[in-house]
């Protein structure tokens, strides 16, 4: 039976992974680990020489890359690299004194938070936390009736005579729940899931399919797992077998690192500290950004659009320009089109002056119709083929002519491409839309010897590096806006949805992504409010703007226009979703700084702050936008949908009635409103709502209380200040402690609430 009804559209990319080999019949060419011995140890970690099943030997590393980290890596021998680290260093683990202990007939390594537990002989290895408790352990393999392997132990596989693959399985709890793997659009818990660490170009946000991998989980059972590897790694999440996670990794070794927890803001706290730190947009990025669209666009539309959003008293900071900006079909060379934008610095500096910034569309594939294409070709600044000519792929699908693809392993393509960038920027461009990424084919070659399958991911790395760097050298600023990215694409901030599809079910996969792209430690991602193919009806239309407003960050952008007054029955109440962003800014600002520093994401999944409820993993078509506002997007135009209230007291945002946590309630909004909770207690720090939101420190900024006594952190550019509101009988006071001047606080009318608040 074929995977899918027949008729269906080929769903087809330049870039698909390629396939592992099969082995013949039996279990010939696969290599377990049976047994080994300390070659040597010291305050690292310890090195042992293994045998395997199949008569080889191997050499395995275990050591502490950190606090709370354990490394393993395994190999032919210690100086194996992963074929990514031709082109760039993902993972930076860092000096930790570990305790070692090798008596006893078995091997400790303690890296404080884990600790791993070596039996040599035969071969174990397991995970335990501090207290003993065991947070995961190498399964030794399946068999099943007929002595057949199910499951793929630590080790490798080779089919005739090669390796392909090196191979690890970690048990798991019956009620054990997994996630991040990157922007997944699939449910949350990747229980009896198959990712696959592989870019595509997705077509959309309802398949399996991913523009943004990253092979990294965290489990509900306090720990996570990072594999260091830019190849196509594949991950059986309690599919084959429900009792273990398999890792298969076509490299020339596994190298991996279990990350103690146990919660998941502190696995993901670690994590930063082995690939990089999460950068902080700049302050202006977290207003509106309103696109032109899919469209044909000039300088007298922008300029046009830019007043009208000013007319309408619509808040937003930044006009997005997309593909149609430079000469059609010649995508993307970087160049204006004269005929449409005869003077764009005119038309940069008349937005400046209306606050507004500008960010352009841009990929790194350069069109066969280009007159650049003949220079870049000509100097080797493009992949090659097998024949040492210019790959030139069809990364559009047909619907736009082939391209070059800009090969940035070689540094002076690299540089050709920066000097493309830095005139733009002089000329008072804000930042990039660095879009696709995703379309290395397998049979390209690189400048550094690097085959198309080796560069496929972590291409999207070096792109946004560079867009990033080049972007910080004029404007001072790294911000891209990037679809797609791979391990450690946190320091790339913002990175968007992909090519979502106009419907309810598009909206809720979307934000299925959203959530597990955060579990894999990006906490700045964002959407096209309204979907992007097609044109929404105006209910959609609203709600997506609604869920876009509550987002990280929130862009209007579609292939069709996303303008407010184009939905002119539903105008307005487009426009209030996002006013309410713009007074929520201060709350938002302040959850943002708080994710930079933390790695937290932003946009949360519930079990982010509720981990030992089975439910916060489950129910993934809501989240917390920061500590203290649950949000769920109606994803049904009947509006009506059940939301699940975690522990403790929540407060419904418009009618102010308090709902007890822990359960499901049932909930129906209007057109206008939003399902939105606040936890009772807090304190929203909120401010007026102006044209921009700018860069500079808040003013006129107060706080709503929800119930009485409770504490709040503002953060802003200018530092940090807390609010803390105590009751005294009917009186709430509340005191001020930091550079922000706050003047009022409003008590909302919640029961029980005390009846006047005091500030100072």
């Amino acid at each position: 039976m074929p995977y899918r009804p027949p008729l269906v559209a080929h769903e087809y990319t330049s870039a698909d992974p390629p396939e592992l080999p099969v082995r013949a019949r039996g279990e010939q060419g696969l290599s377990a680990l049976s047994r080994a011995e300390v070659l040597a140890a010291d305050e690292g970690g310890v090195v042992l020489k293994a045998s395997t099943s199949a008569g080889e030997a191997l050499v395995v590393q275990v050591t502490a890359a950190g606090e709370g980290v354990i490394r393993v890596r395994l190999g032919e021998d210690t100086a194996a690299r992963t074929r990514s680290a031709r082109a760039i260093q993902m993972v930076r683990p860092g000096a930790h004194t570990a305790r070692v202990d090798t008596t006893g007939g078995r091997v400790v390594v303690d890296a404080g938070g884990v600790r791993a537990e070596i039996t040599p002989d035969p071969w174990h290895l397991r995970f335990t936390g501090p207290d003993g408790r065991v947070l995961t352990e190498q399964d030794r393999g399946h068999v099943d009736i007929s002595g057949r392997l199910r499951t793929l132990p630590f080790g490798r596989s080779q089919v005739d005579g090669v390796t392909v693959a090196y191979h690890e399985s970690l048990a798991a709890r019956p009620d054990e729940h997994f996630g991040g793997f990157g922007e997944s659009f699939t449910p949350l818990d990747k229980r009896g899931q198959r990712p696959l660490a592989w870019n595509f170009d997705a077509f959309g946000a309802e398949s399996e399919r991913s523009y943004k991998n990253v092979p990294f989980f965290v489990s509900s059972e306090g720990y996570g797992v990072l594999v260091d590897s830019g190849m196509p790694v594949e991950f059986d999440v309690c599919r084959s077998t429900h009792s273990c996670v398999e890792i298969v990794v076509p490299d020339d070794l596994i190298d991996y690192y279990v990350i103690a927890g146990p919660t998941v803001p502190e696995v993901l706290a670690r994590y930063d500290r082995l690939t990089c730190a999460p950068a902080l947009p700049p302050k202006w990025a977290f207003g509106a950004w309103i696109s032109s669209g899919f469209f044909k666009d000039s300088q007298e539309r922008v300029l046009a659009r830019a007043r009208k959003i000013r007319e309408r008293g619509i808040p937003c900071d930044v006009l997005h320009l997309d593909c149609y900006w430079q000469v059609v079909e010649h995508w993307s060379d970087l160049r204006w089109d004269a005929e449409g934008f005869p003077d764009p610095e005119g038309m940069l500096a008349e937005l400046a002056e209306q606050g507004f910034r500008v960010c352009l569309w841009m990929n790194p594939y350069i069109s066969h119709l280009s007159p650049l294409f003949a220079e870049a070709a000509a100097k080797g600044y493009f992949l090659k083929d097998q024949d040492g000519g210019a790959y030139v792929s069809d990364v559009w699908h047909g619907s736009h002519p082939a391209c070059g693809i800009v090969d940035f392993t070689n540094p002076d393509a690299a540089e050709w491409f920066r000097d493309l960038l830095r005139p733009l920027l002089r000329q008072g461009v804000a930042l990039f839309k660095t879009d696709f990424g995703e379309g290395v084919p397998a049979g390209a070659v690189a400048r550094n010897g690097m085959s198309g399958t080796e560069l496929h991911n972590v291409y999207a790395l070096l792109f946004n590096d560079l867009v990033s760097d080049v972007t910080r050298e004029v404007n001072g600023h790294g911000m891209v806006w990037a679809r797609s990215s791979y391990l450690g694409g946190q320091r790339h901030a913002a990175q968007w949805g992909g090519d979502t599809y106009t419907s309810y079910a598009a909206m809720g996969s979307t934000l299925r992504g959203g959530l597990s792209h955060g579990l894999s430690g990006v906490p700045f991602w964002s959407h096209d409010a309204g979907g992007f193919t097609g044109t929404p009806t105006d209910d959609l239309y609203v709600r997506w703007a609604q869920f876009g407003a509550l987002s990280p960050l929130v862009r209007f952008h579609g292939t069709t226009s996303r303008e407010p007054w184009e939905f002119p029955a539903v105008e307005h109440l487009a426009v209030k979703a996002v006013r309410l962003r713009y007074r929520l800014m201060p709350y938002i600002y302040s959850a943002a700084v708080e994710a930079a520093r933390t790695g937290a994401p932003m946009m949360r999944a519930l079990c982010v702050d509720h981990p030992d409820d089975p439910v916060a993993w489950q129910a993934d078509l809501q989240y917390l936008l920061g500590p203290d506002l649950l949000v769920a997007p109606m994803t049904a135009p009947e509006g009506t949908r059940r939301v699940y209230l975690p522990a403790g007291e929540w407060v419904d945002y418009w009618t102010h009635e308090v709902r007890t946590g822990g359960r499901y309630v049932q909930v129906t909004k209007p057109l206008e409103q939003i399902p939105l909770f606040v936890r009772r207690g807090s304190l929203i720090p909120v401010t007026e709502v102006r044209p921009t939101t700018g860069g500079g420190p808040f003013t006129n900024v107060s706080v709503v209380a929800y119930g009485g006594e409770g504490r709040a952190v503002i953060r802003d550019v200018d530092g940090d200040t807390t609010v803390t509101a105590t009751q005294e009988g009917d009186v709430l006071r509340v005191s001020v402690t930091g550079p922000l001047p706050i003047t009022h606080c409003e008590i909302a009318p919640v029961a029980g609430a005390p009846a006047a608040a005091v500030v100072g």
